[in-house]
């Protein structure tokens, strides 16, 4: 369970924080006492333990929760993953992702002591929706709001016989980033993937449908035939993207007819039907997922800009 690391405030903007053993969270104004507070987007911080970790990597040395000046440093959750709009509970507190990294105009104190940032780039920002108190220890719940199914595709799996290992694999990958709100397992019978994928569809609360298996050479193999003929436009980018990927690991990823297309405003992406390759390709898609759905609902918006 993702956990608040430390919570650290300033009294000026630009300036290393300070940890401090609790905050209280202020409605739609941010932690008081702390120099960004107000009534604007930004009103609250949030950069995990791994990103800083990454800067360790790089021969950073006295890195310290609040050095980077985020108000709460957090362990273990991809916080720049994270869509604008995503709601983080931490206790009674309720925030909202309004911005990911941001531009950084200046060197600051922060750069000139560090050599760095790592803010810029993987640090979120966050507006209070709801007030409370909190410290270290705390749990985080992320409240996804983009909204997916998993569709497996194997005679095998649909027949009992054998169990499927990919659709729970992706399921648990995707956790904390998308909701899934449907998981079938269905024959490689064109027809019935066809009829599935427009059911799931056409109801209109999904933003992400992935299917595994049936993505290969084989007689059986008929996704990507049935993809296509319920998508209205391809997105041949990802496809193409995930086989170079896969190629740096195997030759067999030539082999993979895989395609991703849109039908309404949902993206419907084939993944492969190995659980590790699944989530090889699925690693591909992530970075650039969130705009990719924002780009889809016509929220789009300029890196580093709420």
């Amino acid at each position: 369970m993702p956990k608040v690391l430390a919570v650290s405030i300033s009294d000026k903007k630009g300036i290393i924080k300070t940890p401090i053993e609790k905050a209280r969270l202020i409605e739609n104004f941010g932690i008081e006492g702390d120099a960004h507070a107000g009534n604007w987007h930004r009103q609250v911080s949030l950069l995990d333990q791994r990103s800083v970790d990454k800067m360790i990597a790089k021969g950073a040395k006295g890195l310290r929760p609040g050095i980077f000046a985020e108000n709460i440093t957090t362990e273990g959750i991809e916080l720049f993953s994270l869509p604008i709009g995503t709601k983080i509970e931490i206790g009674d507190v309720l925030l909202e992702v309004t911005q990911i990294g941001k531009e950084c105009h200046q060197h600051c104190q922060i750069y000139q002591q560090v050599g760095s940032c790592v803010m810029p780039l993987e640090g979120i920002f966050t507006r209070v929706l709801r007030g409370g108190e909190i410290q270290a220890g705390d749990e985080i719940t992320v409240k996804p709001i983009i909204k997916g199914a998993v569709v497996t595709l194997s005679d095998k799996s649909f027949e009992g016989i054998r169990e499927d290992k990919s659709g729970p694999a992706i399921v648990q990958r995707l956790q904390g980033l998308v909701e899934i709100l449907e998981a079938r397992i269905l024959a490689d019978d064109q027809g019935q993937i066809e009829k599935t994928l427009i059911e799931l569809v056409d109801r209109g609360d999904l933003d992400l449908v992935f299917t595994t298996g049936g993505t290969g050479l084989a007689p059986r193999d008929v996704t990507p035939e049935a993809t296509k003929a319920v998508c209205t436009r391809l997105v041949p980018g990802i496809p193409e993207a995930m086989r170079a990927a896969s190629a740096e690991i195997t030759d067999k990823a030539m082999l993979s007819r895989a395609v991703a297309g849109i039908r309404g405003k949902t993206l419907i992406i084939n993944l492969p039907g190995s659980p590790k390759a699944a989530i090889e390709c699925l690693e591909v898609f992530l970075p650039v997922m969130n705009h990719a759905i924002e780009t889809l609902r016509g929220e789009a918006f300029e890196c580093g800009r709420s």
